[in-house]
């Protein structure tokens, strides 16, 4: 596993290389090579990946869900998770927006020096009652096959608790869904071996597609919003590792490196899930029952760097317009960006449609999102990094805090007595 960590990040450089060379100085080839060569290895890669996503979250969070057993037990895990999840992204949201505030990355009349090549059309986000009522899927098979990840985890959820009470007389499923688990692992294990040429061909393309012209005339907002994601990860993240779950934050890195790497390639929470999983369980020593419960949850909900970059860009597009925040305008940002990372969950495309909605709340024009377009890609890769190291660092935080969670689930084995 080590060795397959360092050819990911070997790969994730050479592609970096790779696609700036061929921007820079071969240009007209970089087309076909990209839709012919790199953009097929990374779709196959992602969509292999992906196939294993629905699998996984439903299998873990059954068994997760019924390994906690007591209800009480599934409720205080469940409450510590969310409030976890909203903690850590208020603290993301200050953070950018004090950086961005404290650095002014965005000049007055930028807008007329920068060409926008994309408009953005802002799109319709649920309410906060919509989203809860979504979340109980009228049919649990069309929620999987749309990969609706609140409906899939509310019936996983069910499902888990009905054998949990019922216990032994559901013993015969409950092994089932664990040679399920096994076999899922399995799969994912075959899967990783594509993941260094998966990972180059995906960081290639991207790389570029965008180019440097697009980084350079938007590199103040560019650095600001990698500088924030980096102070939240070693600053907030390494403070619940070290004073929370009483571990090494070096330790942690080292171990959950693999994971991250192909978080970065991926920019996908959801797709990078099972690996991130196996990652935390198998090098972290996170046990099945909370990884399974926390880590899917967090995919779902956890929106810390999505939360810096639309602190950043708020900001950011304000002093392009030439337009002060209140106070008052600023605490809204927090508070409606934190409440929609719960209530866009799921929603393709949730970074842009979050930030329409914040924009649209303090009276910032929606069509200047396209002044930050051209760079997004490469920072969804590095926010899509810093929230699958959230989700592992709350479920680790879980794991040491709860020592006694799978000691009165007597009446069948953990997982790892399987191993």
């Amino acid at each position: 596993m080590q060795n397959l960590t360092k050819q990911i990040i070997i790969a994730l450089i050479l592609g970096i290389a790779v696609g700036l060379g061929m921007n820079f100085f071969l240009p007209d080839l970089f087309g076909p090579v990209d839709q012919y060569v790199l953009s097929p290895i990374g779709d196959i890669f992602l969509r292999l990946i992906q196939m294993m996503v629905v699998p996984i979250v439903f299998v873990s969070i059954v068994l997760g869900t019924a390994g906690l057993g007591d209800p009480k037990k599934l409720g205080r895990i469940g409450g510590k998770t969310i409030g976890f999840f909203l903690l850590s992204t208020t603290v993301a949201l200050t953070i950018a927006m004090s950086l961005a505030l404290l650095v002014k990355p965005g000049t007055p009349g930028l807008l007329d020096s920068v060409e926008i090549e994309e408009e953005y059309q802002a799109e319709e986000t649920p309410s906060v009652v919509e989203t809860l009522v979504n979340i109980v899927p009228t049919n649990p098979i069309d929620a999987m096959s749309n990969g609706e990840m609140l409906q899939i985890i509310f019936f996983s959820i069910f499902i888990g608790f009905a054998l949990a009470v019922l216990s032994k007389k559901t013993d015969k499923i409950y092994h089932l869904f664990e040679q399920a688990f096994d076999l899922v692992m399995y799969l994912i294990k075959i899967i990783m071996y594509m993941a260094p040429l998966g990972a180059f061909a995906l960081i290639a393309s991207a790389v570029g597609g965008v180019g440097l012209e697009a980084i350079q005339s938007m590199f103040a907002y560019f650095l600001v919003v990698l500088a924030a994601l980096l102070i939240h990860a070693v600053i907030t993240y390494g403070s619940v590792i070290k004073f929370m779950a009483k571990k090494s934050p070096v330790w942690f890195i080292k171990n959950f490196a693999q994971a991250i790497s192909v978080a970065f390639g991926t920019a996908s929470s959801s797709a990078t899930l099972p690996v991130s999983m196996t990652t935390a369980q198998k090098r972290l020593g996170v046990r099945e029952s909370v990884s399974g419960f926390v880590q899917p949850v967090g995919a779902t909900i956890n929106m810390d760097g999505t939360a810096i970059m639309q602190g950043v860009a708020t900001v950011f597009i304000a002093q392009v317009y030439a337009q002060s925040l209140s106070l008052t305008e600023m605490l809204t940002v927090v508070l409606i960006a934190v409440l929609a990372s719960i209530g866009t969950a799921g929603v393709p495309g949730v970074g842009l449609i979050m930030l329409a909605m914040v924009l649209e709340q303090v009276g910032l024009p929606v069509e200047a999102i396209g002044l930050i377009l051209g760079v997004d890609r490469l920072l969804d890769m590095t926010r899509t990094a810093v929230n699958i190291t959230g989700d592992a660092a709350c479920a680790l935080y879980i794991n040491e805090t709860e020592p006694d969670l799978d000691e009165e689930d007597d009446d069948r084995p953990s997982l790892n007595s399987n191993a």
